[in-house]
């Protein structure tokens, strides 16, 4: 379950900090796309997508913006704490409607209401949604949706080669 992968994420980056700044041997792939992924898709699914509650996905929320959290301690990155649902999350509600237009045309079933679907992901994106960015600009994630993909400033990192075989 996503739970325990977020309490081992932050148990081992804070006990060895430096384990932020690792980055993957393939290209694209990173620790910290990979939980706003993993998040965003929970809140998805405890907003938009319209199925019978199930508690998991609130779970992996939950632990995820905590472990995001104390890892953004570690590194004097400042957060609301306690931010209101009604707060400004970087995700636009022309993205979040494009999103849910792909969803429909793939057959997943979402809430009639988009409107409520909407202020209820922003009320669940609220709780990641600074920690993520900061963390992501911090170790200069590679570009992926929704998360590093707004980070305020981009840095050129070349891609890592590795050798033919």
């Amino acid at each position: 379950p996503w739970e325990l992968w977020f309490v081992d994420v932050e148990e081992s980056h804070t006990s060895q900090p430096s384990l932020i700044f690792f980055r993957s041997p393939h290209p694209g792939r990173n620790w910290l796309t990979a939980a706003g992924c993993v998040l965003d898709t929970a809140s998805l699914l405890m907003s938009t997508v319209d199925r019978p509650y199930a508690p998991r996905p609130a779970l992996a929320i939950r632990t995820g913006f905590l472990s995001l959290r104390r890892i953004a301690d570690f590194y004097s990155i400042a957060y609301d704490a306690d931010p209101s649902p009604e707060d400004p999350i970087s995700i636009r509600r022309e993205e979040f409607d494009e999103l849910c237009a792909e969803l429909t045309a793939a057959g997943v079933p979402l809430k009639a209401d988009r409107d409520q679907a909407w202020r209820d992901f922003q009320g669940w994106r609220v709780n990641y949604d600074t920690v993520l960015l900061a963390l992501c600009a911090l170790v200069v994630a590679p570009p992926a949706k929704w998360s590093s993909d707004r980070m305020p400033v981009r840095h050129h990192r070349p891609p890592l080669r590795t050798r033919q075989q």
